[in-house]
């Protein structure tokens, strides 16, 4: 495990220049990475990586004290699937990547044992882990998930009831492997949920990452990709519907750190009720070794009632210009008065009419997931938001 003293001028955000001077980071591969949470200064809100999140509503995430001790969880027993625990040495902890900000170095610093998730064959299947009920106090975790060289699985981690959880999860991909891991968030409406989430990918390996965000008060989940081979593959999804003083926030990072990789990342979410907010950053990062690079994010958000909020800000640093291409897109907007028209004058009542324009808006995310029980699941669940509407 790496901790990594850095000069105080670092922790603002500043990397030293070739003349020996202090300038601003200049891409995001240059920021200020320690899983040593006293090597964050306190977290006001105006950092670059907190300006968009109500800080005050999870202040003993970033600077309290967490219980790490091992969260309850159920898990499905399915060949080809191991766990165990890991101590806080095993060299596979920080293999995948480390904390950027002050909740992930918080979480690092607590936990006791990392949940180790093993992947192994070639056939494919299907492993739930279950985090419900974890109450009121603040708690840290870190989860491992490691897909051996060429084996094919999908790894669900869910969140059900009460939570004040700061995690961080490792997805080690394998060369040749793919592997689909689906990060969904079903917590109580007071829960909170802090989650950063790194992979790194071998060569000629897949990953489908998923974030579903439905419940709980504040959940905030980024994951970080590390194409670190050639061929790498990432698929990155994102499913968040925010109701009426939630807060739903995702900030992805893309990368492309070697020859002839691909990414695709596709966020969509919708927002009804005073005071929903969603947060959605992306970063993709192409470095210099990343010639060939594929690579295309965007971020869609349908607005269903007024109060609400959604910032999506993309951003694409490219430093090769031998690449296949490279492009971003983002949206927000209200329905589209020609689809309901179009409904309505067939017969359909404007109430069912706007549930289908926002049921086939999210369904595209949806109906990628690959697991046919899941996505059933996940249809009821959005069904039921767009009923309390």
């Amino acid at each position: 495990m790496t901790s990594t003293a850095m000069p105080t001028a670092e922790q603002h955000g500043l990397v030293a220049h070739s003349d020996g001077a202090f300038v601003p980071v200049q891409t995001r591969s240059e920021r200020f990475r320690s899983t040593n949470v006293d090597d964050f200064e306190p977290v006001n809100g105006r950092e670059h990586e907190w300006k968009l999140s109500p800080v005050a509503a999870f202040a003993d995430l970033t600077s309290g004290e967490l219980d790490g001790s091992r969260l309850a969880i159920e898990t499905t027993d399915v060949p080809g699937v191991a766990y165990s625990y890991l101590a806080r040495d095993d060299a596979r902890i920080g293999s995948a990547g480390i904390p950027e900000e002050r909740a992930s170095a918080n979480a690092w610093s607590s936990f006791g044992e990392a949940l180790l998730v093993s992947v192994t064959g070639e056939d494919e299947k299907t492993a739930v882990v279950t985090r419900s009920g974890l109450g009121a106090a603040p708690r840290a975790a870190h989860t491992v998930i490691e897909a051996a060289p060429n084996s094919r699985a999908m790894v669900v981690l869910e969140g059900t009831g009460s939570a004040r959880l700061s995690e961080n999860v490792e997805i080690i991909v394998g060369d040749g492997a793919s592997l689909t891991v689906v990060s969904l968030q079903e917590w109580d409406d007071e829960a909170v949920h802090l989650s950063s989430q790194f992979a790194r990918l071998g060569r000629d390996s897949f990953l489908k990452h998923i974030v579903v965000s439905l419940g709980g008060q504040v959940v905030r989940v980024n994951p970080s990709t590390h194409l670190a081979e050639q061929g790498a593959d990432i698929e990155a999804l994102g499913l968040y519907f925010a109701d009426a003083g939630q807060h739903l926030e995702q900030q992805v990072y893309v990368h492309h750190d070697a020859p002839h990789t691909k990414s695709r990342v596709t966020y969509k979410g919708a927002l009804q009720g005073a005071g929903a907010r969603t947060v959605w950053v992306g970063d993709v990062l192409i470095g210099q070794k990343a010639t060939g690079t594929d690579s295309y994010e965007q971020n869609r958000n349908l607005v269903l009632t007024d109060g609400t909020r959604a910032d999506s800000v993309p951003n694409l640093e490219i430093e090769t210009g031998d690449i296949e291409g490279a492009g971003h897109a983002s949206a927000t907007g209200r329905f589209d008065d020609e689809q309901l028209f179009y409904l309505m004058a067939r017969g359909i009542r404007e109430d069912e009419a706007r549930r289908l324009v926002v049921r086939g808006f999210l369904t595209e995310i949806v109906q990628k997931i690959g697991s046919p029980e899941l996505e059933a699941r996940l249809t009821a669940a959005l069904e039921a938001e767009l009923q309390g509407s």
